[in-house]
């Protein structure tokens, strides 16, 4: 499952996510799905996300393991 650390970057720079969208030519709901890891970005808007974020894409987007997640909750 992709993880992401968008959200935490994107309210680090005190960007709204429909300013994001605009920085990185992509819709509002794009942005909105990526933070809640429904939606996977191709590598450009991956990296372009990354860039006006200061950040890059390893620091932003990484799988994790779904066995991990569901041994937790037992």
């Amino acid at each position: 499952m992709l993880t992401t650390k968008m959200r935490e970057y994107r309210k680090r720079k005190g960007l709204s996510q429909q300013e994001l969208a605009d920085l990185v030519g992509c819709r509002r709901e794009t942005v909105g799905k990526l933070e809640k890891g429904r939606y996977n970005p191709s590598l450009r808007l991956a990296m372009d996300i990354a860039s006006e974020l200061d950040a890059t894409v390893y620091d932003l987007f990484f799988f994790s393991d779904d066995t991990e997640e569901d041994e937790s909750k037992k």
